[in-house]
């Protein structure tokens, strides 16, 4: 009889109310995504840097979460390439949220002044990425030899010397289906060498890409020489992904000696200038 009557009682029972149960699924959803979020590897960071870079910078090594993490930048060719080549020691980074953005901080012994700031802001059908200014200066430099691993003609070249990058207000913004930037980006090449020229020093030079304010989506590129005995100029754009460049490399007067297998290998010679055109 105990038994009869407690098999009624449970049957008698009311189910779980269907609402109370979508609030504990959507629960142990929230629950578990939040998990995953939380202890997200460094590996993310790696295959998101690689997409938006069309897989030329790298992160391999990577160590600890996507929130603080590190990792070896490697530079390559992209897709299928056989050339690439590592800065020493190792990118550490912190990513955190400010509000509704993404702040990233990065260091590196070798190459960042201090760290590195950036500023991630998503938006409806848009993405901004803001660089924030560097109260010392410069904000990154390394060895001019890293960029042998994006291929030719950087392999060829086997620059020595170093590269210094400084920015005044960069942002780029992600939006209709291309990049937008406003502020100007500078890098400038220090006492380059080659081994295709026994001249070394070659000279430093600047590469300037700055917003273009008559027409959205493009940027400006500009090169010019600071100092050295091979001369380099040149201008272009920048859109879509897509560089143009014209420009045109000659000897200093009076430095002729030493550089005419360089100036064969950078460009069409005509007479005693070389061509440089890209895009």
């Amino acid at each position: 009889m105990k038994l009869r009557r407690a098999s009624s009682v449970l049957a008698a029972a009311p189910p779980i109310a269907p609402r109370a149960r979508r609030w504990a699924v959507s629960g142990g959803l929230i629950g578990g995504l939040t998990a995953l979020l939380a202890f997200a590897p460094a590996s993310w960071m790696a295959r998101a840097l690689a997409d938006a870079s069309q897989g030329r910078l790298l992160l391999a090594e990577t160590r600890g979460s996507v929130w603080s993490g590190s990792g070896v930048l490697v530079l390559t060719g992209g897709t299928d390439s056989r050339d690439a080549s590592r800065l020493p020691g190792r990118l550490e980074w912190t990513l955190g949220l400010q509000g509704l953005a993404l702040q990233v901080q990065a260091r590196q012994a070798c190459c960042i002044n201090g760290s590195l700031n950036l500023r991630i802001e998503p938006g409806l059908g848009r993405w901004r990425l803001a660089l924030l200014d560097n109260a010392g200066g410069w904000t990154a430099r390394w060895p001019a030899a890293w960029m042998s691993g994006l291929g030719t003609p950087w392999n060829t070249l086997q620059l020595g010397g170093g590269v210094r990058m400084s920015s005044q207000g960069l942002q780029l913004e992600w939006a209709q289906g291309r990049w937008i930037q406003t502020g100007r980006l500078e890098l400038d090449f220090v006492n380059l060498a080659s081994r295709v020229s026994p001249v070394a020093p070659l000279g430093s030079y600047r590469l300037t890409l700055a917003a273009d304010p008559a027409t959205a989506g493009v940027s400006t590129l500009q090169m010019q020489t600071l100092d050295g005995a091979l001369q380099l100029s040149g201008q272009g754009t920048l859109s879509g992904g897509k560089a143009r460049f014209q420009g045109s490399a000659q000897a200093a007067p009076g430095r002729e000696a030493g550089l005419d297998n360089l100036l064969n290998i950078i460009g069409r010679r005509e007479g005693g200038r070389s061509l440089i055109s890209i895009g």
